[in-house]
């Protein structure tokens, strides 16, 4: 009995060392065939996922941007009244801060006084030279008549002498002497209006310069007027773009300078800007479709296109930019900003700002 037990464990140790040594034939002829369609759908889900995959590039160095506006004051004063506040929605031209227009609007007032003080001096110097061409006119009579009292006389004492040379008893000395003297005297008094005429031409001339620096203190005055009117306009800050209003740094009774950044507006056009690899650049051109997936909104699917791709990756335009020409070079892929627009209405429920991460995929083919 002992032997029999102790063959029957031999047998059975013997069968499951034969089991251990080799399979089943049939059953390996299934597992090989069963690998092998693995195998195969495998190899076909990676070829057929290249082929989607190589249709489109994608990158998730991308995120929103926008030209934000920083609004700071271009005059000093304390602020009066503040109209905006943070994160509203503003037009273009609305009123959003008020600074004291008290001593802009005394310069004002000051620079109109002397525009109207410059004006006034222009008027009295045109008038002064219709009274200087009068007098010029005047001199200019009193130099003809005394040219011709002058002129007369000369005849006169020619007349006199001619006749004394032809005929001594018919002239006596004394009429000669007194046309003799009329003839100086009368050649003085046209000397004397001539004269005059020349300094009624000097002030004629004299007069014309001072219009033209009564116009010139006028056009000085009208530029500080219009200064001082631009410096009343910039108490008042009006956003210069439609946006929404961020970075609130402002109250009524702050002191504000020039320079001093009070506000800022993040305008309504936004755009992506992706950073690919350059090596993901060979099909890209711009107008090609976007499909953009943005962090904050997983399960939105927003749309766009390629507007523009930068001429030049981001480190050219670094503060440092690299100097590749000096010690050891170490090939790194470099990124180049692309520009995506973003297409259709701008839903006010998902609110889009610079800075949110975004994933986008163009489709390059």
């Amino acid at each position: 009995m002992a032997e029999d037990r102790s063959s029957g464990r031999g047998g059975s140790e013997a069968q499951s060392g034969e089991e251990k040594a080799g399979m089943d034939p049939g059953k390996r002829r299934r597992f090989i065939a069963i690998a092998a369609i693995v195998v195969f759908v495998i190899a076909l889900a990676a070829f057929l996922w290249w082929l989607n995959a190589r249709n489109y590039e994608s990158t998730d160095d991308a995120y929103i941007d926008a030209h934000i506006v920083h609004l700071s004051p271009q005059t000093e004063g304390r602020v009066l009244r503040v109209f905006a506040n943070d994160n509203i929605r503003v037009r273009k031209g609305q009123l959003l801060v008020e600074i004291d227009p008290t001593d802009a609007t005394a310069r004002y007032d000051q620079a109109r006084a002397q525009e109207a003080q410059a004006e006034a001096q222009l008027a009295q110097a045109q008038a002064q030279i219709g009274v200087s061409h009068a007098t010029y006119q005047q001199a200019l009579a009193s130099v003809t008549g005394a040219s011709a009292q002058a002129a007369n006389a000369s005849r006169d004492l020619a007349r006199y002498r001619g006749l004394q040379k032809t005929m001594p008893a018919a002239v006596a000395g004394q009429q000669i002497d007194q046309a003799r003297a009329t003839a100086v005297n009368t050649a003085a008094q046209r000397n004397a209006a001539q004269r005059q005429a020349a300094g009624a031409d000097a002030q004629v001339k004299a007069a014309g310069t001072q219009v033209q620096g009564a116009r010139a203190q006028l056009n000085a005055a009208r530029a500080q007027l219009q200064q001082a009117q631009i410096n009343l306009g910039y108490t008042r800050i009006v956003a210069p773009v439609d946006g929404t209003v961020a970075q609130m740094n402002v109250a009524a009774g702050n002191y504000v300078s020039p320079g001093a950044q009070m506000l800022a507006i993040v305008p309504f056009n936004v755009w992506v800007t992706a950073n690919f690899k350059e090596n993901q650049l060979d099909l890209m051109r711009p107008g090609q479709k976007v499909d953009i997936r943005i962090d904050a909104y997983p399960d939105v699917d927003f749309h766009g296109h390629v507007d523009s791709i930068q001429r030049g990756a981001g480190q050219a335009f670094a503060v440092l930019p690299p100097e590749n020409a000096t010690g050891n070079f170490v090939k790194v892929v470099q990124r180049v900003p692309v520009k995506i627009f973003i297409d259709g209405p701008k839903d006010r429920r998902y609110v889009l700002g610079p800075g949110m991460s975004v994933v986008p995929t163009v489709h390059v083919r």
